[in-house]
């Protein structure tokens, strides 16, 4: 049976918590994902008690292992920028076509504050269940990246 459950900054998350998702995040997003030191930053700014914005994470347990998971961070801002924005979610390979990933979104969809931004690549199949729950794309996104 899938249990779900969310992590805040309440919750104080262990190194070991953070990295076990860091580890499932890294291993299920694949080619859409980021490197590992990045999602554990990720992790920190939304389970980080000292920060003022935050965010939380969403899990999905299955026997005790993590099946699916979700990390939504606030922006700290309202109206012109949304106030959350879904950093990651990915659902075990094994498990995906079972409607985890859609559980996951409502239950994040109902914890978020506020309008809510992501990025998701053109050929990503979850941009499917993105389109299903009311997400629009507004914007061509564009970045100038430095060193």
């Amino acid at each position: 049976m899938i249990t779900l459950h969310s992590l805040s900054a309440i919750d104080q998350a262990t190194f070991l918590q953070k990295n076990e998702i860091a580890d499932f995040l890294f291993a299920h997003l694949g080619k859409y994902g980021d490197p590992k030191e990045d999602i554990l930053k990720c992790l920190d700014y939304a389970l980080d008690p000292g920060l003022q914005a935050g965010g939380f994470v969403i899990l999905a347990r299955e026997n005790d292992q993590i099946v699916g998971a979700l990390v939504m961070n606030k922006t700290g801002m309202s109206g012109y920028i949304p106030e959350n924005i879904l950093v990651y979610i990915a659902v075990d390979a094994n498990q995906r076509g079972k409607g985890i990933g859609g559980k996951i979104m409502e239950m994040a969809l109902k914890m978020a504050n506020g309008a809510i931004a992501l990025h998701v690549e053109p050929d990503n199949p979850a941009r499917k269940l993105y389109e299903r729950l009311g997400f629009t794309n507004k914007y061509l996104e564009m970045r100038l990246t430095r060193n």
